[in-house]
């Protein structure tokens, strides 16, 4: 690919769109916005508008189709990803997915597959794991210093913070869930990361849905539609178990009743040491000489962001022929774990993996 830059299409020019703009706009020197679209296209155009974007394509379809395209970003509700990505990958463009990869896990095998017969990079964006605290306590992990990590914790309860209720966000077959798949998948990914991508293989798992039903726990984010409808949970919580025995809790509610900052949370739990991430903020704790010993663990003051990390991994990837971090095994992985919560919820029973692809 030389020296010229790779040519970027954004499908989505709401919220998550105008975040990929930003970001990617700061790397000028290795790649363009070449191309937007939404499905308000006026939404589309003043983005175009206010960033200097050259074409407004009319549709999804067209944008993917364009030779003025290398790589597309998708940033549309979770029930068309996959058939986007799919349309994508086929056209020989590298694909960035928002999180979750797909409404479900059905959705996101088609993914994995329009992957596997491509050697296109098809990558999820989940910036937390590019968050700077996540980073330094993988680095602790790798060079060995918690041990064994045998189990782990993890979570993110917002009191009050239903997003959009009755909108997409709010709709079963729109969004594919609650909490659960919003800031759950986010926690899940993280947490299988940073213990090491040990595989999981049995899930026990519960959800309730207490407030959006009575149309409380409302929060900021999103504009409520109080004619439509909420068919999702509040709240999740689950116990995964891995191959190698070792176990994640999670749990996560868009409102609850219970003390709690709103800052999501990770505790890993090893045989030599220990890490919490919370926020901005992490700890390393460790046994020596008889004494409980910790280290504080901070984002640096002038730390560029995991965003434009994320960006530049994506870049880099499509450049060099890499596969991502978040790859799309990884997305498969939280689709069918999230998957298997649901299920769980329904009969009451333990679900075992199904890891036939």
């Amino acid at each position: 690919m030389g020296s010229n830059k790779i040519r970027i299409g954004i499908i989505g020019a709401g919220n998550i769109g105008g975040v990929h703009i930003r970001e990617f706009s700061k790397l000028a020197d290795s790649c363009e916005i070449t191309e937007i679209t939404d499905a308000y296209l006026p939404l589309a155009q003043a983005k175009a508008q206010e960033y200097g974007i050259a074409h407004v394509a009319a549709s999804p379809e067209e944008l993917i189709q364009s030779s003025n395209v290398d790589a597309v970003i998708i940033g549309v509700p979770n029930q068309h990803h996959a058939s986007l990505a799919v349309q994508a990958i086929e056209a020989g463009k590298h694909v960035l997915i928002e999180k979750p990869m797909g409404i479900n896990a059905a959705a996101a095998k088609q993914i994995l597959k329009a992957s596997e017969a491509s050697d296109k990079v098809v990558m999820i964006g989940h910036q937390m794991r590019w968050e700077a605290v996540p980073q330094l306590i993988k680095e602790q992990v790798e060079a060995g210093e918690l041990g064994k990590i045998y189990t782990a914790k993890t979570g993110w309860f917002r009191r009050k913070g239903i997003p959009g209720w009755g909108t997409w966000f709010t709709k079963m077959n729109e969004s594919g869930g609650g909490p659960l798949i919003d800031i759950g998948v986010h926690m899940l990914d993280l947490a299988l990361y940073l213990m090491g991508n040990p595989k999981p293989v049995s899930v026990f798992g519960a959800t309730y849905a207490e407030f959006g039903p009575r149309k409380k726990g409302i929060g900021t984010w999103g504009t409520p539609n109080w004619n439509g409808t909420y068919d999702v949970e509040d709240l999740a919580t689950a116990l995964i178990r891995m191959e190698d025995g070792s176990t994640l809790t999670l749990e996560v509610s868009w409102a609850v009743h219970m003390d709690t900052d709103n800052t999501p949370f990770i505790h890993l739990m090893g045989s030599d040491g220990g890490a919490s991430y919370k926020g901005a903020s992490g700890k390393l704790l460790t046994e020596k000489f008889n004494r409980a010993i910790e280290t504080d663990l901070k984002k640096p003051e002038n730390d560029e962001g995991e965003r434009l990390r994320l960006s530049r991994h994506f870049l880099t990837c499509i450049r060099e022929g890499k596969q991502p971090i978040t790859s799309v095994l990884s997305g498969y992985t939280n689709n069918l774990i999230l998957d298997a919560i649901y299920e769980s919820s329904r009969t009451g029973n333990e679900v075992k993996l199904n890891w036939d692809i």
